[in-house]
């Protein structure tokens, strides 16, 4: 169990935890899709073969391994390369990543997102703490939150120890302090539970802790269920 004493702040994973990824995902693809139809419909038909498109992003990966951390760099280099094999103007990468970025901020949250965020907001810092590239105040949750730490903006994924540092220095407090939320057992739960802090796994599907004898303080299969851990909690 957590201890709600030791809790001077929240740090919270973004996607598969307050909304599914997958569906954001896809819609950002079809946009950027249709708007290349429109725009550069040669890029268009070579995006539409999936396995092409597949291949072109995995060879883009391997190229800048080191800027793995950075999805919007990746996706953005995706987008050119497609463009410059298809033979359309290499320029329009930036205003069709644009299109695909604003799309992949149009999520649908988890009922239980907005009851939990604004009965923790009410206590505690909270830190959103991502490896992906959304935005909490174009996604229009940023008022919940004190600050946003990502794998873009500082050079580093979860699990690695110094994003859990930089969440922790965000809201001001030592790591041990911290209560960490998120989906991802291995990301989520192995590296803050590495980092000191107290987690909470968010574990919607109800899987099986593979990841050694060290285990999250709470496994969940809802927010409401986390937040019933504050014996003033109403849902």
């Amino acid at each position: 169990m957590i201890d709600i004493s030791k809790i001077k702040a929240i740090s919270l994973d973004l996607d598969d935890t307050l909304w599914p990824v997958w569906p954001t995902i896809g819609r950002a693809e079809a946009a950027l899709q249709a708007w290349l139809s429109d725009h550069a419909p040669v890029t268009a038909a070579l995006s539409a073969d999936l396995a092409l498109k597949q291949s072109i992003r995995a060879e883009i990966n391997a190229r800048h391994a080191d800027r793995a951390h950075d999805l919007s760099f990746l996706r953005l280099q995706s987008i050119r390369a497609l463009l410059q094999q298809a033979g359309d103007p290499v320029h329009l990468a930036e205003a069709a990543f644009e299109v695909f970025f604003a799309e992949r901020q149009r999520v649908d949250l988890f009922d239980d997102a907005l009851p939990a965020l604004g009965f923790w907001s009410a206590k505690y810092p909270i830190v959103a703490l991502s490896n992906g590239n959304a935005d909490v105040h174009r996604v229009g949750i940023g008022q919940h939150f004190h600050a946003s730490v990502s794998a873009q903006s500082l050079g580093v994924a979860k699990p690695d120890l110094r994003i859990f540092v930089a969440g922790a220095a965000a809201a001001g407090v030592q790591l041990h302090e911290v209560l960490h939320i998120g989906d991802d057992a291995h990301a989520d739960c192995v590296g803050a539970l590495a980092a000191g802090m107290q987690v909470a796994w968010l574990n919607r599907e109800g899987h099986e802790w593979t990841h050694g004898d060290m285990r999250p303080h709470l496994d969940v299969r809802d927010l409401h269920a986390l937040c019933a851990s504050w014996p003033d909690y109403q849902p």
